[in-house]
């Protein structure tokens, strides 16, 4: 099978996002449509470069690299490890992800994920980082996918780390999630450079920046 530069596009893609579902294959290496990158990507399946892999059942499988496709783009041969706990996270991470990349004119080089910005850290303590971060207009934005309630401590740890490293932290969350929407709210004083929004905003591509 002779690879295309679409090819290493999508092995690079899964590699920084840890797997990817097919939507986001279609948007991050520029497929046409969805029914072509399904074409690719069963081929991709069949001659050993990608497996695919059912998390939870009513979830779409989540496509992951293997040996013979991470050894080609120079990745680490360690296999990814989807914590069930996590994968409704990670995998509404990569909806917004493409929507801000959508909405507000951004490629996929524009972004760097969470995994890159821990490997940027080397083997040293492991730190807190943001979900995704972009920068536009000369501010560096990061990006919080917050679905579940945490610890108020917790919650100010992350955004004042958020503070000190990025121009505008922008917070998503489920509009459902009224007791973290206060949480958060309540620190938007004395860390001014928040934004919070929620997942319908972002989808519907209602939300603007307000800094």
């Amino acid at each position: 099978m002779e690879l295309s530069k679409r090819d290493i596009a999508v092995f690079r893609e899964i590699e920084r996002w840890r797997f990817c579902l097919g939507r986001h294959i279609q948007f991050l290496a520029g497929f046409s449509s969805q029914r072509t990158c399904d074409r690719r990507l069963s081929k991709l399946l069949n001659e050993g470069f990608l497996t695919r892999r059912i998390v939870i059942y009513g979830v779409p499988s989540v496509y992951l690299l293997t040996r013979k496709s991470k050894t080609l783009i120079f990745a680490n041969q360690r296999q990814e490890q989807i914590r069930l706990d996590q994968i409704m996270h990670d995998i509404t991470v990569l909806d917004i992800a493409v929507c801000f990349m959508k909405f507000l004119g951004l490629e996929p080089k524009d972004i760097k994920t969470e995994k890159q910005l821990h490997q940027e850290n080397g083997f040293g303590e492991r730190s807190h980082h943001p979900d995704f971060i972009f920068t536009k207009d000369n501010k560096t934005y990061c990006v919080e996918v917050e679905l579940s309630l945490k610890s108020k401590a917790r919650l100010e740890k992350n955004i004042k780390s958020n503070f000190l490293k990025y121009h505008i932290q922008i917070w998503v969350t489920d509009e459902n999630g009224t007791k973290l929407i206060r949480i958060l709210e309540g620190f938007k004083t004395q860390y001014p450079n928040m934004e919070i929004t929620n997942l319908t905003e972002v989808k519907n591509n209602v939300f603007r920046f307000n800094i």
